[in-house]
C-alpha cells in the first residue's frame, strides 16, 4: 500500500497551510504499528501491530507523503496464511487447530527457545549509510529511505554475540553508531554487550551488511544470571557510555517456557521495587568500566534524554517511572476505553518524570562518608559517598508528564538547555507537544483539540546560532473522523505553528523515527 500526495495537487487531497522554511530539505522517516488484524485474528497489544513505515519528504517548499508496510518475514507469513501465525510481545500464537498432532508437537518444540519476530516496528536506525527498521530483537530489516522498500533482513547474531539489541543507538560526530545488546542464550556467560559500527561500514557494492564491520567495545556481566535488566535505551557522553541496569527485569526461565504456559513474552518482564538500580560508566575509548559502584533506588526507565560531562561529573537525564505498568496501558482493550473510564481504571499508574542524575568521576580517598560529592551548582541531584565506598545517587526532578523525548542532536553528548517531547496525561495518548527549558525549569506547549501528536523531531536550521534555532516536526492524528491527520511544523524557538500539511488518508499513531537531510541519503 503506497500513497503519495503533493502540495501542488492540493485541490485533490492535500491541504497546505502556512509556509515551510526553504532550507528544510530532506525526509522525516517514522515507524510504528499499522496493522492489527489479519483474517479473523487480531493482536492483543498495540506494540504487536505490523510495522508501517511513513515518510514526509520536504523539497523546495513541497511535502511528499508516502507509507508502506515493512515486508518482514513476519508480515509475509501472516498475509500468506491470512491469520496471525508469528507471536509478538503481547500476543502468543499457537498451532492451527486443524494441524495434525505431529505438526503441533514440532511447533511446541521449536518454541522452547524463542526465535523472535522480525516485525521491526519501533524505530529507524542507521548503520554506516544503511537504514534499518528496528525493534529490540535479533533481527533488523534494511529499508530504502526514499522508496520505503524492504531490502532484506539482517540477523545481529551472524555478526556479534547478542540475542537482543536496542532500537535507540547513538551517533557521534564522525557518523559512527553505538548500540547495546544482551547475550542470553548460546553465547557463553550471559552479559550486556556495547558495540560500535563505523561510519564507513557500508559495503559500496551492497553485498555485505554494515554490521559485518561491527566492533565490540566491552561486555558487562549480569548481576543476576537468570534476571537480566531490561533496557530500551542508554546514555552517551564524549568519553563514556551510561548504562542503567534497572530493577525492571526479564525472567529468562519464564521466557523459555512462556509458550508452554500459555502466556505472552510481555508477562516475562517484572519490576522488583525492593531492588536497587546500578549505574555503569564505560569508557568509549578503552571499554573499561569506571571502578566505582554508583546506585540509586529502584525505578523503571525506557528513554534517556541526553548525557554530558561537566567539571569532572557525568550528568545524565532520563524519564523514570515508579512502576512497570506503562506496557499494560497499551493493551488494545485498554486503549479502546473512553478517556474518563481509562483514567479511573489506571489512576494509580506512575506518571513519566524527567530526572537528572549526576555521577562524580573523581572521589578523594579522604572524603568522609555521607558526603555529597556533587559540586555542580545548577542541580539538586546528589551523590552520597557511603561507608563501603559505594555512591548512592538521588535525582533532581526536572519535569513531570512528558515522554518520547528529543533534542537538537548536535547537542547530543554535550551540555544542553532544551528538550522536547509529548505531554502525557492520564491516557495512553499524548495530548500536547512540549518544549522544556532546563535552565529556567519552564515549558511551552503546542496543542490541538482532539488531536494526538507523535514524537517531536528537531531539525536545526543550517545557520543556527542558538540551540533552539530550527523547527519541530510531528505527525498528528485524531480519533475524530472529521479531523484528518496532518504534519505540523513548529518554530522551535517561539514554539508557534508555522505550517501544517493535511493528509487525505488514514495515518496511524507511530513511535519513533529520524530526519535524513537530503545530502545524506
Amino acid at each position: 500500500i503506497e500513497f503519495i500526495y503533493f502540495h501542488r495537487f492540493a485541490e485533490i487531497c492535500f491541504c497546505f497551510l502556512g509556509s515551510i522554511p526553504p532550507w528544510l530539505q530532506g525526509t522525516l522517516l517514522r515507524n510504528g504499528p499499522g496493522l492489527f488484524s489479519v483474517g479473523n485474528t487480531s493482536y492483543k497489544h498495540w506494540f504487536d501491530g505490523m510495522a508501517l513505515i511513513h515518510s514526509f519528504t520536504f523539497k523546495d517548499g513541497d511535502v511528499f507523503y508516502k507509507s508502506k508496510f515493512l515486508k518482514s518475514e513476519t508480515y509475509k507469513k501472516n498475509i500468506a496464511a491470512n491469520r496471525i501465525v508469528v507471536s509478538e510481545f503481547g500476543t502468543m500464537v499457537y498451532p492451527d487447530p486443524c494441524k495434525n498432532i505431529f505438526s503441533k508437537a514440532f511447533s511446541y518444540l521449536m518454541n522452547a527457545i524463542p526465535d523472535f519476530t522480525d516485525n521491526n516496528l519501533i524505530n529507524i536506525i542507521r548503520y554506516g549509510k544503511d537504514y534499518y527498521a528496528s525493534s529490540e530483537v535479533n533481527y533488523i530489516n534494511q529499508i530504502d529511505p526514499l522508496t520505503l522498500d524492504t531490502l532484506g533482513r539482517t540477523n545481529y547474531r551472524n555478526h556479534i554475540a547478542i540475542n537482543l539489541a536496542t532500537a535507540h543507538p547513538h551517533y557521534d560526530e564522525e557518523g559512527n553508531t553505538y548500540n547495546m545488546g544482551t547475550a542470553i542464550m548460546n553465547f557463553g556467560k550471559p552479559k550486556y554487550v556495547i558495540f560500535k559500527v563505523p561510519a564507513n561500514a557500508t559495503d559500496k557494492e551492497k553485498k555485505k551488511p554494515a554490521l559485518g564491520n561491527v566492533e565490540q567495545i566491552c561486555s558487562i556481566p549480569f548481576r543476576s544470571t537468570l534476571y537480566p535488566s531490561y533496557f530500551h535505551s542508554f546514555g552517551m557522553t564524549e568519553n563514556y557510555i551510561v548504562f542503567v541496569e534497572q530493577a525492571f527485569k526479564l525472567d529468562i526461565l519464564k521466557l523459555a517456557t512462556a509458550y508452554f504456559r500459555d502466556v505472552n513474552w510481555g508477562s516475562c518482564l517484572k519490576f522488583d521495587k525492593d531492588d536497587i538500580t546500578l549505574i555503569h560508566l564505560v569508557s568509549r575509548k578503552t571499554g573499561k568500566t569506571v571502578n566505582a559502584k554508583y546506585y540509586a533506588d529502584a525505578f523503571v526507565v525506557f528513554h534517556h534524554i541526553n548525557a554530558y560531562e561537566e567539571d569532572s561529573h557525568v550528568v545524565f537525564d532520563l524519564i523514570t517511572y515508579q512502576d512497570s505498568n506503562l506496557y499494560d496501558m497499551f493493551y488494545i482493550h485498554n486503549m479502546k476505553q473512553d478517556v474518563d473510564k481509562f483514567i479511573e481504571t489506571n489512576k494509580d499508574f506512575s506518571r513519566p518524570t524527567c530526572q537528572r542524575f549526576v555521577l562524580p568521576l573523581n572521589v578523594d580517598k579522604e572524603t568522609p562518608p555521607n558526603t555529597n560529592l556533587v559540586r555542580l551548582q545548577d542541580t539538586t541531584a546528589k551523590a552520597m559517598l557511603k561507608q563501603d565506598g559505594s555512591i548512592y545517587c538521588t535525582p533532581d526532578t526536572i519535569f513531570e508528564g512528558l515522554e518520547l523525548p528529543g533534542i537538537n542532536y548536535k547537542f547530543n553528548s554535550k551540555k544542553y538547555r532544551y528538550f522536547y517531547g509529548t505531554r502525557v496525561e492520564w491516557s495512553p495518548y499524548p495530548s500536547k507537544i512540549a518544549k522544556v527549558d532546563i535552565a529556567t525549569r519552564t515549558h511551552q506547549v503546542w496543542i490541538e483539540e482532539e488531536c494526538y501528536p507523535s514524537e517531536p523531531v528537531f531539525v536545526a536550521s543550517p545557520d543556527a546560532a542558538e540551540e533552539d534555532d530550527g523547527v519541530i516536526l510531528s505527525s498528528v492524528v485524531s480519533f475524530n473522523p472529521q479531523k484528518p491527520p496532518f504534519l505540523v511544523v513548529l518554530d522551535a524557538k517561539s514554539f508557534k505553528e508555522i505550517a501544517r500539511a493535511t493528509i487525505d488518508t488514514a495515518v496511524h499513531m507511530d513511535l519513533h523515527g529520524l530526519f535524513i537531510h537530503d545530502n545524506s541519503t
